[in-house]
């Protein structure tokens, strides 16, 4: 059973907030271990298996990004192994930069920061990309929407990874 069925949802790139925590809380009670406390052994592990399912369902669609890897996963539409090649000269400036950093060099720091204000605002360009992207799929199931969705998240996973390490490298240095 895929998350979708576990909650009784048709698989949707889109989905309404507030029914998804209601299915999620109606299958929770009905799944609740407690309420198996007296069947057989079986049947608690039945609950228990269910619960976690529900628990891991719940956790992963009702986040937009996980949602969509989740599905692209499900349809065997797996990430990139190399990065963006639109990126690879920012990444290799920002390198060089993170490793002034942590050699000492201070003067990096108003670059790095801009940095980080660049890509935070990447991530919501791509974040409002994605979302755009899934209502299209939601309502004409063109699977070139798919692999372009896959696109997008290898780029936001990438930028993700980047900023971590900026900060990680601007936190790090701060408490020196």
């Amino acid at each position: 059973m895929n998350y979708y069925e576990a909650l009784g949802l048709q698989t949707k790139l889109t989905l309404d907030a507030d029914d998804l925590k209601k299915r999620y809380y109606e299958r929770s009670r009905q799944w609740h271990p407690d309420k198996f406390s007296r069947a057989n052994a079986d049947e608690q592990q039945k609950a228990l298996d269910t619960t976690a399912l529900l628990n891991d369902a719940y956790r992963t669609l009702r986040d937009p990004v996980a949602r969509a890897e989740y599905v692209l996963e499900e349809r065997k539409i797996h990430p990139a192994k190399t990065p963006p090649p639109e990126l690879l000269e920012e990444v290799f400036e920002l390198n060089m930069a993170l490793e002034e950093l942590r050699e000492g060099d201070q003067s990096v720091r108003p670059q790095l920061e801009n940095t980080k204000h660049k890509f935070a605002h990447m991530l919501d360009e791509i974040d409002h990309g994605i979302a755009v992207m899934s209502s299209l799929y939601d309502r004409s199931h063109d699977e070139s929407l798919l692999h372009a969705i896959r696109s997008v998240l290898d780029r936001r996973r990438y930028v993700s990874n980047l900023m971590r390490d900026v900060n990680k490298e601007l936190n790090v240095d701060l408490s020196n």
